[in-house]
């Protein structure tokens, strides 16, 4: 299936492939704004929407400089559904996980701060549309992160696909502004390394702690963690 997409898109026009990716971009935008909508109940300002609509355009950028790179031969992509699939997963999970923390310092130790990261930041108790209130530069560099990763090994297609609704949900959970889990609930073995809602919304209101996205292990390991 696709494999059949794939092949689909490679004989579009250019245009409409940009069009087709910038719908995907903005109907993640739309999905996580109306989730959102069960936690959080103010407004958004024009500001904000307008940060958020140059994210999605970057995003799309994003997005078609993965496929133009798959299409020149730079990433390759397995497709058949097997134990590669999970193995995949956990791979990208784990190495974007790593390599996000990782820019997530460089950005609040150095100049980036100031004149990249701190945009974010205006957000002290953050709201579903902040995850897409970033500057241009640190969505790029994010996205750059992402590209690298798959020019470097050849995951499996439907891990990809994986991985990305999990990022989304990571995202949306670290900017709903409240905790939807029970604190019983993230007192459980697995859960109580994870990235919660908590853990993100902390990092908003401490800037020297908590840099972590999907977990909380390498603030453990590094001396980060509150």
């Amino acid at each position: 299936m696709m494999y059949n997409l794939l092949q689909y898109l490679l004989h579009l026009p250019v245009g409409l492939v940009w069009l087709i990716f910038l719908v995907e971009n903005a109907m993640i935008t739309c999905g996580v704004l109306l989730l959102g909508r069960y936690f959080y109940k103010g407004g958004y300002t024009a500001r904000e929407w307008g940060i958020c609509a140059i994210t999605n355009i970057l995003n799309t950028v994003v997005t078609y400089g993965g496929f133009w790179l798959w299409k020149q031969g730079g990433i390759k992509v397995s497709m058949e559904g097997s134990w590669r699939v999970l193995v995949d997963f956990v791979l990208l999970f784990v190495a974007m996980d790593l390599l996000m923390y990782v820019f997530h310092i460089v950005i609040h130790k150095t100049f980036l701060y100031k004149v990249v990261h701190q945009l974010h930041h205006e957000a002290v108790d953050p709201k579903p549309i902040d995850l897409f209130v970033l500057h241009p530069v640190e969505t790029m560099g994010f996205g750059s992160l992402w590209l690298l990763l798959l020019v470097v090994y050849g995951f499996n297609i439907y891990a990809i696909i994986i991985y990305l609704v999990v990022n989304v949900i990571f995202g949306l959970a670290g900017h709903l502004g409240v905790e939807p889990l029970p604190a019983k609930v993230r007192q459980w073995p697995l859960v109580k390394y994870l990235g919660t809602s908590t853990f993100h919304h902390d990092h908003h209101r401490d800037i020297q702690h908590n840099f972590g996205f999907y977990t909380s292990v390498w603030d453990r390991l590094f001396n980060t963690y509150r």
